[in-house]
């Protein structure tokens, strides 16, 4: 049986307080790519009771996505707008969720991130990733900005870290890693700094920048 709205909403109040909350149910946050990062990000985001998550990507779900990404094996073929959503409806049925299953380009990236209070940076390719942050952080002063640099590999967790390098920009990540020149890509790795994000929008959704 699914709890109900108003369950789910007292049981977000009881774990995290009613003032608090209030701030997280009224917030829209925008993830840019729902890969091993960006599904993950979602997946704590719902679980924390944002209002609103803006799911961004073009691509569909591979049998090679499974081992780091938030998706099922019965998913595969399917964009990964449509499967996250459908996952977070199972775990979140009551939050807001916008999906575009777009290419993020420069012609495109004002109208799709204009609502959101936080954008989260989740691509893999370091050009598309540069391309986000230049454009937030010229057009979209005013927004927080999280991105990611450095999670591939096996070496230790702790190496990953946030650092603020500006008033409203987050870098998540330990800096160094590259998958190519790394034994590769693992899930425990990748939901540390997944999670760091995550964690960062709720630092600043409650004011503990």
């Amino acid at each position: 049986m699914i709890p109900s709205k108003e369950e789910m909403e007292k049981s977000f109040a009881a774990r995290h307080g009613a003032a608090l909350q209030k701030k997280f149910s009224a917030a829209c946050v925008a993830i840019c790519g729902l890969g091993g990062l960006g599904s993950n990000i979602a997946l704590s985001l719902a679980r924390a009771g944002i209002g609103k998550l803006i799911l961004i990507d073009y691509d569909r779900v591979d049998v090679t996505n499974l081992h780091r990404q938030q998706y099922k094996a019965c998913q595969v073929g399917m964009f990964k707008t449509d499967a996250l959503r459908e996952n977070l409806l199972e775990i979140a049925p009551y939050l807001e969720y916008e999906t575009h299953t777009v290419m993020i380009t420069e012609d495109n990236i004002l109208s799709l991130l204009e609502n959101a209070d936080i954008v989260c940076e989740a691509f893999d390719k370091a050009e598309a990733k540069a391309m986000l942050v230049n454009f937030v952080l010229e057009h979209y002063a005013d927004k927080y900005l999280i991105a990611a640099s450095g999670m591939a590999g096996i070496g230790s967790a702790n190496m990953i870290t946030t650092r603020k390098i500006t008033d409203k920009f987050y870098l998540c990540g330990d800096g160094v890693s590259d998958v190519e020149k790394s034994n590769g890509l693992f899930s425990a790795r990748v939901t540390v700094c997944a999670a760091h994000e995550a964690l960062t929008v709720l630092r600043i959704l409650a004011g503990e920048e």
